[in-house]
């Protein structure tokens, strides 16, 4: 009888066609994983940021600002200087964002120092620094980085858009005394008169003064702004 049985297509049919579900099913009951999560001094990074892309050169050079931060050699600031100085433009500012990305303003506030000296910065970076700086805490080094500009005795007022970004951090971190120079700076630099007049810049300058309890001075800012205002409508009816 057996031998007929296995002489049966239809038997021999079904047995082949139940082997692979045997072997599927017993491949999953033993597949199995675990999930292991590590921890450690690397997990307490930020989040990786989609199309972050850091050079070797700058990457080196975060990796050597982080040792000698941490070791504190005799000739710090050389080396630190020597470690930044060979940085291009582009690593410069990939390394400065790397760091207020990773919360390392101090080191951070050397990189910018050096990249204000080397090329230049534009506003939006230093309103990039004021907020990074506000979030660390460290209101005091707000108020020297405007010091920093106002040493340089102008500002861009044709660049509106950063301008206003720079305005609306120090007033976001509550520092009075700085948003008061920054509004100097502009007046010496010729905002108004020389440089175009952005409304956005005048309104969030009036809602800092506001905020900070200068209502005098948010008027006089008002009534400035119209005068100039009606001013540049009339030179453009004469021409």
């Amino acid at each position: 009888m057996a031998l007929s049985l296995f002489q049966n297509p239809n038997f021999l049919k079904s047995q082949l066609q139940s082997q692979p579900q045997i072997a599927t099913a017993t491949t999953t009951a033993r597949c199995g994983y675990l999930l292991v999560r590590c921890g450690g001094p690397r997990s307490q990074r930020g989040p990786l940021v989609k199309g972050r892309i850091l050079s070797i050169e700058a990457i080196q050079a975060i990796q050597t600002l982080k040792r000698l931060h941490r070791t504190n050699p005799p000739n710090l600031s050389s080396q630190l200087s020597n470690t930044l100085t060979r940085l291009l433009k582009s690593d410069l500012l990939a390394t400065l964002r790397e760091l207020l990305r990773q919360r390392h303003c101090a080191l951070a506030l050397r990189v910018f120092s050096t990249l204000r000296s080397e090329y230049g910065a534009e506003l939006s970076l230093y309103a990039e620094m004021v907020q990074a700086l506000t979030a660390c805490d460290m209101h005091e080094d707000v108020d020297s980085l405007i010091l920093d500009l106002e040493d340089e005795n102008e500002i861009k007022c044709d660049d509106h858009k950063g301008l206003a970004s720079l305005i609306k951090a120090v007033v976001t971190a509550r520092r009075k005394e700085s948003t008061l120079r920054i509004y100097d700076l502009m007046k010496k630099s010729g905002y108004g008169t020389v440089a175009e007049l952005d409304e956005y810049v005048f309104k969030v300058l009036v809602s800092g003064f506001k905020s900070f309890g200068e209502e005098a001075l948010a008027e006089e800012l008002q009534q400035h702004y119209k005068m100039l205002l009606a001013k540049s409508q009339f030179n453009t009816l004469r021409i």
